[in-house]
């Protein structure tokens, strides 16, 4: 299903063309630098660069009969400088290097790529999350603790913790891509035995990678593990934003919802139904990477210097919790983009139980005017909990008490169920958040 939806750009990075391009790009940079160190002649490094290439079918084909997919891919290279007249340049392609220094290396290119995509997928939720936040700043609406009506917020403070949530995962991403952006050419047990360390630095500096500053046969796991447990947070997010519009697209609450677009179907059984179906589907493959973070914790510990227990595995997770994460980016900018705002509808719903939630508010009044806190709040409770059972008018029932009226003034009962006092500091919380204004 995933591949059926994902985006171009990430799905080339995890095509068998561009890894394959990449230990190309590994292969060429270590003969060039080891050809200015005076190992590899410099005519042989230029022939590679300008003759090497690989099909994709053959290498493929030779697998099946070398079980190998490097040697594979080095005897197609081979053959390519045979076809082109410099077969004999070849023998310094791959020279002195073990296979995981090509493929944890150029593996390290592809998560740059595709962090750089996630990166731009969280910098456009972003600017959506802040664009309906402003749009949103004083939709009134109820504030919710355990899914019960608690105080008054504004829809657009919700957005705004969505959009400074993103920003925390922006920067969790790039330092998890960071920490992934190392090469390592140290050989198969990490002793650097063929190739030094100088020449390791000057390969990965070609890259753009910074050079392991000790590895066993592959790139330490703890890195990959890290980055994957990064992707889920990020998509729990997701999830996170979701499961609100979830909520909320309620038929007894009824404050947001999905788009809906003319022509779509909700149920084949009931023609009535606006179902959350992106949102439900959003929530669904969070799970998923989340799933992909244990499977990447799995493979920290290897046996010794290197088992390929981690290989296959990440196989299936580099490339599912990437394109993922990417996907879920997507729908869930598109998600808050498009969604129906209901803001009359929320600002019934806080009134629904006629000044139940300025209780917080009146004991403090109350205290304030003289009475003891524990008084009040017995008072208070008691109204609270008949005007619960009986669905009575809360507000109504405190102005007509004696022990409330000959306390404080109309003025201050007024002021005590005003929703402006409870959001007075919004503005503030605005300019915190979006110190750069709208």
């Amino acid at each position: 299903m995933i591949a059926r939806y994902t985006r171009p750009e990430m799905g080339a990075v995890w095509t068998d063309q561009n890894k394959f391009q990449q230990w190309l790009e590994v292969e060429l940079a270590a003969s060039e630098a080891l050809a200015e160190m005076g190992v590899v002649p410099a005519e042989d490094a230029a022939l590679l660069r300008q003759h090497a290439s690989f099909d994709v079918d053959r290498v493929f084909e030779i697998e099946r009969t070398t079980r190998h997919d490097v040697i594979a891919f080095t005897t197609a290279v081979a053959e390519s400088m045979q076809a082109a007249g410099h077969g004999s340049s070849s023998r310094w392609f791959h020279y002195g290097m073990t296979s995981n220094d090509v493929v944890d290396t150029a593996q390290a290119l592809q998560l740059v790529q595709a962090a750089r995509i996630i990166v731009d997928g969280i910098a456009k939720l972003r600017k959506v999350l802040k664009r309906r936040a402003w749009e949103f700043k004083d939709a009134v609406q109820i504030g919710r603790t355990h899914g019960v009506h608690a105080e008054p917020i504004t829809f657009g403070l919700k957005l705004a913790i969505w959009y400074e949530e993103a920003g925390r995962d922006l920067k969790r991403v790039e330092a998890a891509a960071e920490d992934l952006r190392v090469g390592k050419i140290s050989g198969a047990v990490g002793t650097f035995a063929h190739i030094g360390p100088a020449a390791e630095e000057r390969i990965c500096a070609k890259l753009g990678l910074y050079p392991a500053p000790v590895a066993s046969q592959v790139i330490q796991r703890d890195r990959h593990a890290h980055f994957i447990a990064t992707l889920a947070t990020l998509t729990a997010m997701c999830e996170k934003i979701a499961l609100e519009v979830r909520h909320l697209q309620r038929t007894e609450v009824r404050e947001a919802s999905e788009y809906f677009a003319r022509g779509q179907k909700g149920s084949s059984a009931m023609p009535h139904k606006k179902n959350p179906i992106v949102s439900e589907q959003i929530c669904g493959l969070a799970r998923v990477v989340r799933a992909n973070a244990q499977a990447a914790f799995e493979n920290i510990a290897l046996w010794h210097e290197r088992d390929i227990s981690h290989s296959s595995v990440e196989r299936v997770i580099l490339p599912d919790s990437t394109i993922l994460a990417d996907y879920l980016l997507e729908k869930t900018s598109n998600l808050v983009d498009t969604m129906f705002v209901y803001p009359d509808r929320m600002r019934r719903n806080l009134d629904s139980t006629r000044g139940l939630v300025f209780s917080g508010q009146l004991l403090l009044d109350l205290a304030g005017a003289g009475m003891l806190r524990e008084t009040a709040y017995a008072i208070v409770q008691q109204q609270a909990m008949k005007a619960w059972d009986e669905e009575g008018d809360f507000r109504a029932a405190i102005e007509a008490l004696p022990e409330i009226t000959s306390l404080v003034s109309p003025e201050t009962l007024a002021n005590t169920f005003s929703v402006e006092r409870q959001l007075k500091h919004v503005d503030a919380i605005f300019a915190r958040v979006f110190p750069e204004g709208a």
